[in-house]
């Protein structure tokens, strides 16, 4: 597997970039993975990186996105935190990945079983803690369909909680960038949500 040049990046569209990564799962979850000379890589990147694509997950050791989706070094920039929250730091992290170094893709990946989405549904406190999970709040507000059980405990309300919160997460990146907003109009980068089953490492994918 090549090294990705500026010329490779430059020539991968943001439909072109998701497939990559849809591929990339697709092997993951058949164990067929690219093999890679890692060393090498990092010799061919040394002088510079050409990433397609930033992917923002969480710091769960269970979702390295360059495993999830058999990615090797200098492929794609890896944004971690818990809960794959927002804040000024990832954005402007975000920003420069697809601005100044070229990334065509922005992906917001939360996973099944995350324990930031079930603090925040637990209405968890403790100590720094308890801001981050502040801003999973809303997306536990605005799931609405599910009115009992509204806790941890319920499987359905924590993965339905899941996903609106990469839905807010992308909301407000766009939002609250107006450089991404801007290439985003100018269809110079996608932005995209998903879910990944911890069970099963398939991706799901939402186009919104």
């Amino acid at each position: 597997m090549k090294t990705l040049t500026k010329e490779m990046q430059t020539s991968i569209s943001p439909s072109m970039a998701l497939d990559l990564l849809k591929d990339g799962n697709k092997r993951f979850i058949n164990n067929l993975k690219f093999n890679r000379n890692l060393l090498q890589m990092a010799n061919e990147t040394s002088d510079g990186q050409h990433p397609f694509a930033v992917i923002l997950s969480c710091i769960d050791s269970r979702t390295s996105a360059e495993l999830i989706f058999d990615q090797g070094l200098g492929d794609v920039f890896s944004v971690r935190i818990a809960g794959n929250i927002v804040n000024e730091d990832i954005l402007g992290s975000m920003e420069f990945a697809c601005k100044v170094a070229g990334a065509k893709l922005i992906l917001v990946l939360g996973h099944s079983e995350c324990g930031a989405i079930k603090g925040a549904c637990d209405k968890v406190k403790m100590g720094n803690l308890t801001g981050l999970l502040r801003k999973i709040d809303f997306a536990v507000k605005a799931e609405e369909t599910i009115t009992d059980n509204r806790n941890a405990g319920n499987v359905e309300f924590v993965n339905k909680v899941t996903k609106l919160n990469v839905v807010t997460a992308i909301e407000q990146i766009t939002e609250q960038s107006d450089i991404i907003n801007e290439m985003h109009k100018n269809k110079q980068i996608a932005i995209i949500g998903g879910v990944y089953d911890v069970s099963s490492g398939l991706v799901e994918f939402y186009e919104l």
